[in-house]
């Protein structure tokens, strides 16, 4: 791996425990300690802890934040109260989605955790328009550290060592809080399916919180988990990931994130665009794929009916977890509908497949 690579705050901890390194987005990644299926089926039913140091975390303050990140995201910032977490969308002037992120609430300022990917150009966007805006933004991926502990055994590993008790923190709210007796910020967030937090220190003490949950955790199965699982497990809980579901020629609606849509608030840079996008009849329609065979139908592979290319794969694995062959991909609208029959085309030949509902697995409580 090129030299010139980004590291985390835990870098060395992963070369130094077996981590297989690659290079995602400009920095090097664990893609696996031991293997994706043991780390997937640890995060299912113990506990599975990620580094995510590598996503961009931006800090906003300022007068006109509110009005700022308003005029930037799909969502409505104004209606979030203290704490609240909210999943928006960047889009451009076109509608094409330049970024999914989040967006958190403090007392007195906001923090944006954007993709790795777009960190640069998400600042860069950033600083194009907000000239005319009373709002400063601090970028804080390299003065700080971000992990994610997943899992259903999540709340209570962390727990003992917060100053708050995390049963009080509900799904996609945050708090500021001491764990170690650091100054963190910890949220009930991930991208995993299931429960979970999402932690933010500075970056000199993220080796000794990351060594305190490996610890604690071992007993209850908890296992380092790297990027291969954690694209298993987004992929088996229908979640989107930039560069395969996302980018730029892809609007919200034709993503299936209207949820994140606030076309009656502010007024969004593409809002014009994303609203006609909406207005489309005939726009792709992002569905899951479940295929009969376990052959794994890898981005890029078509889609058909009948001798008709209707769509193409967008992602795709065999699920560790419903032990079958699945997918997300964009459609034409007439073969969107649940239970339709199509076929994908897997190396030149045709394998058949499904149209099922998204997300593909879903967590009992």
């Amino acid at each position: 791996m090129s030299d010139s690579l980004l590291h985390t705050a835990c870098y060395d901890w992963h070369v130094s425990h077996s981590g297989r390194m690659v290079d995602f987005a400009g920095w090097a990644m664990p893609i696996q300690y031991s293997t994706i299926t043991a780390e997937h089926q640890a995060v299912r039913t113990a506990a599975g802890l990620f580094d995510i140091g590598h996503m961009g975390r931006l800090r906003f303050t300022g007068p006109d934040t509110v009005r700022f990140l308003n005029s930037l995201v799909t969502n409505n910032v104004r209606t979030l109260d203290v704490g609240q977490i909210q999943y928006a969308l960047v889009t451009n002037e076109q509608g094409g989605i330049l970024d999914d992120v989040l967006v958190y609430r403090f007392a007195d300022h906001f923090l944006m955790v954007v993709n790795a990917s777009n960190r640069v150009k998400i600042l860069n966007w950033i600083n194009e328009h907000r000239a005319s805006y009373q709002v400063q933004v601090e970028d804080l991926t390299m003065s700080h550290f971000m992990l994610a502990l997943q899992g259903p055994r999540a709340e209570e590993l962390l727990n003992p060592f917060t100053d708050i008790d995390l049963k009080q923190i509900g799904y996609y709210w945050g708090a500021g809080a001491r764990i170690l007796d650091r100054s963190s910020i910890v949220s009930r967030t991930g991208y995993t399916g299931e429960d979970g937090f999402e932690v933010i220190v500075a970056a000199e003490h993220a080796l000794e919180l990351w060594e305190t949950l490996i610890r604690n955790g071992a007993a209850v199965g908890l296992l380092p988990a790297g990027l291969g699982c954690r694209d298993t497990l987004r992929l088996e809980a229908g979640m989107p990931l930039y560069g395969h579901e996302l980018d730029e020629s892809i609007d919200p609606y034709t993503a299936g994130l209207g949820f994140a849509v606030k076309l009656d608030g502010p007024e969004f840079i593409g809002r014009d665009a994303v609203a006609a996008a909406k207005a489309n009849p005939d726009r792709l329609r992002r569905v899951g794929i479940e295929l009969a065979g376990k052959r794994i139908a890898r981005e890029g592979a078509l889609l058909f009916s009948g001798e008709q290319q209707v769509g193409r794969v967008t992602s795709g694995t065999f699920s560790p977890t419903l032990e079958k062959s699945i997918a997300m991909g964009y459609v034409t609208p007439d073969v969107a509908a649940v239970g339709t029959a199509l076929e994908v085309d897997i190396r030149g030949k045709r394998e058949p497949a499904t149209v099922v509902r998204l997300p593909f697995y879903k967590r009992a409580h």
